[in-house]
């Protein structure tokens, strides 16, 4: 067990009180990895809890500028930070809410050329991204090298997210298998947005990576939860793995490539 400092009982006091966490279950958050992939609407609220949580080590990976038309909904981003790369502009603000993390900064897409070395170092991943191309991605390397994650995809007033624990529970290919043709699904650039959504359903997503990490609760595992924030609604899809799921089915054999898709999902 590890010397706490009276900085740190104050810090985390809200957690060390909460009977399923305590300070053993806040002292594994503070020895946790996280990425999140993509600063946007989504790894914004995400990226916040986690620092104020205190997840020892966040990596934050997105290879685009902060500008205006993204305030609307990416939160961790101001109007003087327009023009700033999101990776360094996300840091920033985890740091000022939480000097004592570690924040890993990847200023570039991910690829199939560089996730694998990406991910390595982290216990569990986040997927805040805005395109079927890299959701697809980012479940095949998951599921490769066994990271549990979370997915989770928004549009106009609606957001969805499961989480993967890669050939235990069902995997994102196991319920879409692949991406849809180009524009057959419509991007909240042309479709809008409701910015409060993205915060909902990123809440939701830092919810469970910190439920994982202590091992509290039961993770949305073998589930797709979707809401609909016009009529408040909720509802909880069950899903089941795949034995032919061409990821991580009996038979599958995973190369990492990226996936041919012009048109975004979901423009977070």
């Amino acid at each position: 067990m590890r010397e706490w400092s009276d900085e740190e009982l104050e810090r985390y006091s809200r957690h060390i009180i909460l009977e399923e966490v305590g300070i053993e279950g806040q002292e594994k958050i503070l020895n946790a990895k996280v990425l999140v992939i993509g600063a946007g609407g989504l790894g914004s609220p995400i990226a916040l809890y986690l620092a104020a949580a205190g997840v020892g080590t966040i990596g934050i990976a997105d290879g685009d500028a902060a500008d205006l038309s993204n305030l609307q909904r990416q939160i961790v981003h101001t109007t003087k930070d327009i023009g700033t790369p999101k990776a360094l502009s996300a840091r920033d603000k985890m740091l000022a809410i939480n000097p004592h993390i570690v924040v890993n900064t990847y200023q570039t897409m991910i690829t199939a050329e560089n996730i694998e070395e990406i991910i390595a170092p982290y216990d569990f991943v986040i997927d805040g991204t805005d395109n079927f191309a890299a959701k697809f991605l980012i479940n095949d390397a998951c599921v490769l090298h066994k990271k549990p994650y979370s997915h989770g995809g928004i549009l106009r007033f609606s957001g969805q997210t499961m989480t993967i624990k890669p050939y235990e529970s069902a995997c994102y290919a196991c319920a879409f298998d692949s991406p849809p043709p180009a524009g057959v699904v419509p991007t909240c650039s042309s479709a809008g947005i409701l910015g409060a959504v993205a915060g909902m359903l990123g809440t939701i997503q830092a919810a469970e990576a910190l439920k994982y990490i202590v091992g509290v609760g039961e993770p949305l595992f073998n589930a797709l939860l979707c809401f609909e924030a016009k009529a408040m609604s909720f509802r909880k899809i069950a899903l089941k793995r795949n034995p032919k799921c061409r990821v991580c089915g009996e038979n599958a054999r995973i190369v990492l490539s990226d996936y041919e898709q012009p048109a975004c999902d979901l423009k977070l």
